[in-house]
């Protein structure tokens, strides 16, 4: 099903749509892999489960169509399939368009990942798809519903975020109907960011992205990856369990599970759970919206 009718149809229902993400790591996640883990998702019924190129935003993208088809087709549940324009060339994306296509992919994620080696945001600016918006009309004229991401502190290489709500909305006009957020550790910054869009005509479902933190080294890791600030709290966490991962481990499910809640009872029109492959951290979160 497009991601567009699944959010139309909650709408009406007054239900949110509660999604997952499946990673393949350098394209390292082997298909028979990814059954497993999409094996596991299946019971708890997210309403679809998106597959990311891999955790640097580039890889094989041959297994990001792949595995969306896989969990579409074995397991009928809606996946939603990431692409990455920064290295495209036009002729390349009319490749990828027919691979997603013959793969029966309906929703697309269109994303601009990282720069090449080398490159640098001035000569960005010359290649065919500088931006993730200049790649949303040619997916959407090939008949994909197309997603975008948003960033609820701004994004990493902007430093004003009413900039970046201007950049979310570029995204709407070119054709995107869907947005998901970056992590974010602290619910004010996506109730802040909502209202920002809200006055700037963002009309479109934007679905919070959550990531429970399961180690020191991730969530230092994505601190510096995803520019996402630690309130106390996430501090505290830390600090305190230190030397006992497991129950940091427990600790930082835990505190994204009351994230999910906080958000749900405040009205977000959908919730991403960046799963990181494991159907315990799904199950969790599940679990938390449901009581």
């Amino acid at each position: 099903m497009r991601v567009d009718q699944i959010f139309a149809e909650a709408r009406t229902a007054g239900t949110q749509p509660v999604s997952f993400e499946m990673f393949p790591p350098k394209g390292e996640l082997t298909l028979e892999r990814a059954r497993e883990v999409a094996g596991g998702f299946a019971p708890l019924a997210p309403d679809f489960v998106s597959v990311t190129y891999s955790a640097g935003g580039s890889g094989n993208s041959a297994a990001t169509a792949q595995i969306a088809q896989m969990i579409n087709s074995e397991f009928n549940i809606s996946s939603v399939a990431h692409l990455t324009c920064i290295s495209l060339t036009r002729e390349t994306l009319a490749e990828k368009i027919i691979e997603l296509m013959d793969a029966g992919i309906e929703n697309v994620l269109a994303l601009r990942g990282d720069l090449p080696a080398g490159m640098s945001e001035a000569e960005a600016e010359d290649i065919a798809f500088p931006y993730a918006k200049d790649l949303v009309p040619a997916l959407v004229d090939a008949g994909f519903c197309v997603g975008g991401a948003a960033y609820p502190e701004g994004h990493l290489t902007c430093d004003d975020l009413p900039t970046s709500v201007k950049h979310l909305r570029q995204k709407q006009d070119a054709g995107a109907s869907f947005f998901v957020t970056q992590l974010f550790f602290d619910n004010e910054y996506f109730y802040r960011f909502r209202e920002l869009a809200d006055a700037a005509g963002i009309t479109v479902p934007i679905t919070a992205g959550i990531m429970p933190f399961t180690s020191k080294q991730q969530i230092t890791r994505m601190v510096f990856t995803c520019a996402a600030s630690l309130p106390a709290p996430v501090i505290k966490i830390l600090a305190r369990y230190e030397d006992d991962p497991a129950s940091l481990r427990e600790a930082g499910i835990e505190y994204a599970c009351r994230q999910l809640e906080d958000l749900a009872a405040h009205g977000a029109e959908g919730l991403h759970v960046y799963t990181m492959n494991r159907a315990d951290v799904a199950s969790a979160a599940m679990q938390a919206l449901r009581r």
